[in-house]
């Protein structure tokens, strides 16, 4: 295969008929750990969002239980892109994400804007770091595949372009990003996560390798001192070094999925999809207290 070929062949595909597909090659044959990192820095960046961080520290699921719950969120986003939206397994995990969500208040707008960031953090995080820009083809698939997504979990007005997404996640930051206690034990929580991944004696290091490739808006937001410029531009430089290395590699044959990650450490013997995520006991952490029919079938495109 020549290095080029799976971007000929997206190329060949029609950017909104064909989004699953061409997102699919894009995530688990073009980019898979620009794409395990993006999606990381996306759901993080929604706790800087108070009314997102704070009901995430409530629900303790991330603090508490914080492997298993990166563990199930990046299975069940991981089984709707390798399965799609009719597979009956792709319909499971999207009937899950709806369960878990619909217990509790969350608005509209704070859902708008979590999806807005599957979309622009990955597109920003692969046009600085990947081994090549996504083409307009991969942003205008990934842009309508979310759309698909937000959907099928009932997200009213969801942004019709990229660019559309892009103009909601800043205005959405700008307005709304700040600091919360409850949302910072969220961020600390996370962070210890990511270090616990590697031998104990690198977790300042880590620690401050993350803090170098966030922006200063995040680090406002959750009081993080700012790291130095020399460590910040080394750390920056090391992972464009590592795309412009990727590039001279073959290209990926068989596609590697979320599931595949050796960051998933709580199923070492298998998962049933219908098994992952929450379930929100009534009268606990918050849960329910969103004011409408949970029992109600989940929403279709």
């Amino acid at each position: 295969m020549k290095r080029f070929e799976h971007l000929e062949r997206i190329r060949r595909l029609d950017p909104v008929a064909d989004a699953l597909e061409i997102y699919r090659i894009s995530v688990s044959l073009e980019f898979p750990w620009d794409y395990t990192r993006a999606l990381e820095l996306a759901l993080y960046r929604t706790y800087a969002v108070p009314s997102i961080g704070r009901l995430l520290a409530r629900t303790a699921e991330l603090t508490e239980r914080t492997q298993k719950r990166y563990d199930d969120t990046s299975l069940l986003l991981d089984t709707v892109l390798e399965h799609g939206f009719a597979a009956e397994q792709g319909r499971t995990a999207i009937r899950r994400i709806n369960q878990m969500h619909r217990s509790y208040d969350i608005s509209d707008d704070d859902m708008r804007y979590v999806l807005s960031t599957f979309v622009v953090v990955p597109r920003r995080w692969i046009d600085t770091y990947g081994w090549r820009r996504l083409s307009r083809h991969e942003i205008i698939a990934t842009a309508e595949y979310y759309r698909t997504l937000g959907r099928h979990m009932g997200i009213p007005d969801i942004p019709r372009t990229y660019e559309e997404f892009e103009a909601l996640l800043d205005s959405y930051e700008e307005a709304h990003f700040g600091w919360d206690e409850e949302a910072r034990r969220v961020s600390d929580a996370t962070l210890a996560l990511m270090a616990s991944w590697y031998p104990r004696p690198l977790a300042p290091l880590l620690r401050t390798v993350t803090l170098a490739l966030l922006d200063e808006p995040l680090l406002r937001a959750f009081h993080y001192p700012k790291p130095g410029a020399a460590a910040t531009a080394l750390v920056r430089r090391a992972v464009w070094t590592r795309g412009r290395l990727v590039r001279l590699l073959p290209p990926r044959r068989s596609p590697h999925f979320a599931r595949q990650n050796w960051e998933i450490k709580g199923y070492p013997d298998g998962y049933r999809v219908a098994d992952l995520g929450t379930r929100p006991v009534p009268g606990l952490r918050g849960c329910p207290v969103r004011h409408r029919d949970t029992s109600a079938p989940d929403p279709v495109e």
